[in-house]
């Protein structure tokens, strides 16, 4: 055999040696910057309590910070499955984000878990999971928490986006049932730095509570000007705010805030019953030991189980093909879509084809703002 054709053999087998050893590439997209940084820098710090390894092959994880900006979101989609030749991808943690996202998933075959409560059309959820409740299981239980207390009128604010018109829908739909009245619909844009004039008008129509349905650190703004402006009603809010910097922003404003959350958030203080409390408390232990004491949030805890998603998807898929490939990716997405009783920090996964989140009531609980933290209520 000649130097040249041993060289040729050499640089065949070394291939086939590559192949057979090919890494698993996970990326994520996530808002390091922009309005949702507090909630993306959560999937961030997540992200680096994952393991190396799954099943024995090595995984690299290519976190990319989408300036919570759709269009950028967009292009890091698309770079990370061009470039990085990625298996999966987490994220995002914004609905708009997470809708241009959908297409290019879509379009390449790239199984795609979500931070955020996004309904993908139903032409393009194929290839689209969900760790986080959608908005409809969480509005349920803000309502039935108002039914409970013989709400009769509801106030709405919420971002002008596609979150906001989310969460006013599934609102709509559950009040409807209970027979509670939504009187106003006001809303304001993330970036903005006074709602004055939207409160107004909630006030104006006199509601018995009022629903905010935003997310992050901007969910504080309605609050603290309903307060200043001496509304004393409850007020509601959703899971998108639980981090740290919305009790910090927020202060005193937000005390007695409700809100449906993941059972994550609360992990320590649930019942031994709960299917959820000891993978909560688990993770927020080591969560916690490294950014901080009081520093979970659900956004962290739905990054952790989009991870356990994968994990549990991922040994079966090894099985069908090397990744890096088409067929490994097709694999993945039917384990993802194949998930039995998955136990999570926020709730136990039951996935199939006409249901790509997977989460029942096990999945939430209620908690209040109480002297400046998060509190069980039920």
């Amino acid at each position: 055999m000649t130097i040249k054709r041993t060289l040729i053999a050499m640089a065949v087998v070394a291939a086939f040696a590559q192949a057979a050893q090919a890494d698993i590439n996970i990326g994520v997209v996530t808002s390091i910057t922009g309005p949702a940084a507090t909630l993306g820098t959560d999937i961030k710090r997540a992200v680096a309590l994952m393991p190396a390894t799954i099943g024995n092959e090595k995984v690299n994880y290519i976190v990319l910070d989408d300036a919570t900006d759709p269009t950028t979101a967009v292009r890091n989609t698309r770079k990370l499955i061009s470039e990085n030749k990625v298996d999966a991808i987490i994220g995002p943690n914004t609905n708009p984000n997470a809708a241009g996202m959908t297409s290019v998933v879509d379009e390449t075959k790239t199984p795609l878990v979500l931070i955020t409560p996004y309904p993908p059309p139903e032409d393009k959820r194929r290839w689209v999971f969900q760790s986080t409740q959608g908005a409809g299981l969480m509005i349920q239980r803000v309502v039935e928490d108002m039914a409970e207390n013989k709400v009769k009128t509801v106030g709405y604010i919420g971002f002008a986006d596609s979150w906001g018109d989310t969460v006013y829908a599934a609102l709509q739909k559950e009040a409807k049932e209970a027979n509670i009245q939504i009187v106003s619909n006001e809303r304001y844009q993330r970036p903005d730095t006074s709602v004055t004039a939207q409160v107004l008008k909630v006030m104006a129509a006199k509601p018995d509570v009022v629903f905010i349905g935003a997310s992050s650190t901007p969910a504080a703004l309605p609050q603290a000007e309903l307060r200043q402006r001496g509304y004393t009603g409850k007020i509601y809010q959703t899971h998108g705010v639980t981090t740290k910097d919305f009790l910090r922003i927020g202060g005193k404003s937000v005390e007695g805030a409700l809100i449906p959350v993941g059972p994550t958030l609360v992990a320590d203080q649930l019942p031994d019953s709960m299917a959820s409390k000891k993978v909560g408390v688990d993770f927020n232990s080591a969560y916690e030991k490294m950014y901080g004491a009081d520093s979970r949030s659900t956004f962290a805890g739905s990054t952790w189980d989009a991870f356990l998603l994968l994990q549990n998807a991922i040994p079966g898929a090894l099985k069908v093909a090397k990744p890096g490939t088409e067929a490994f990716r097709l694999a993945l997405r039917d384990g993802l879509e194949n998930t039995r009783e998955l136990v999570g920090v926020n709730g136990v996964y039951n996935m199939s084809a006409e249901d790509h989140v997977g989460l029942d009531k096990r999945g939430r609980v209620l908690i209040q703002v109480k002297d400046g933290r998060w509190s069980y209520v039920k």
